[in-house]
């Protein structure tokens, strides 16, 4: 199907797509937004419409997918949490709370005596992943295969495991 054909199918197609809109949003002027979003998105994925298909329905699956994507956005951006009771029983006076900085040492001691430990194959990707590096980035500036930075990072947090299993809670 050429890139004409494919437009022109869109456009006798793009009539029916408003009264579903309107029936997703319930408001004309998200109606008409949803509708052209779902129509730019058709025509800059074309390319991942296969000929012969349904045009509708890979219309309707875009408009769908386009308005739950939405609408979980707003969703998230507007809830609140009310954590007023919560706070009503937290404790807030400094007397009660006592910290073993002995225990933290001990912990952090152990975590680094365990990387230390780690083969120096493993340690390295390990270390620069924690430090905030990509994949990509971490294979391209160790000269490996993505696939084995990915491995060595599994092996690394599996052997730290092993050796902190003490430090897990209710295992």
């Amino acid at each position: 199907m050429t890139s004409l054909e494919f437009t022109d199918q869109v456009q006798k197609i793009s009539y029916s797509l408003k009264p579903v809109a309107m029936n997703l949003t319930r408001d004309a002027d998200d109606a008409k937004d949803l509708v052209q979003e779902t129509l730019l998105k058709a025509m800059l994925n074309k390319d991942k419409f296969k000929a012969g298909t349904n045009l509708k329905a890979w219309l309707y699956t875009i408009m769908r997918n386009t308005f739950i994507n939405n609408y979980n956005k707003i969703t998230k951006r507007n809830s609140n949490i009310d954590s007023t009771e919560y706070f009503q029983y937290f404790n807030t006076d400094e007397n009660y709370i006592t910290h073993n900085g002995a225990t933290s040492d001990f912990v952090v001691t152990d975590i680094n005596a365990a990387i230390a430990g780690l083969s120096a194959d493993y340690r390295t990707p390990f270390m620069m992943y924690y430090i905030g590096y990509k994949y990509l980035e971490i294979a391209e500036k160790l000269q490996i295969p993505i696939g084995t930075v990915k491995n060595r990072i599994h092996i690394a947090r599996k052997e730290l495991k092993q050796v902190l299993k003490t430090y897990a809670p209710g295992v």
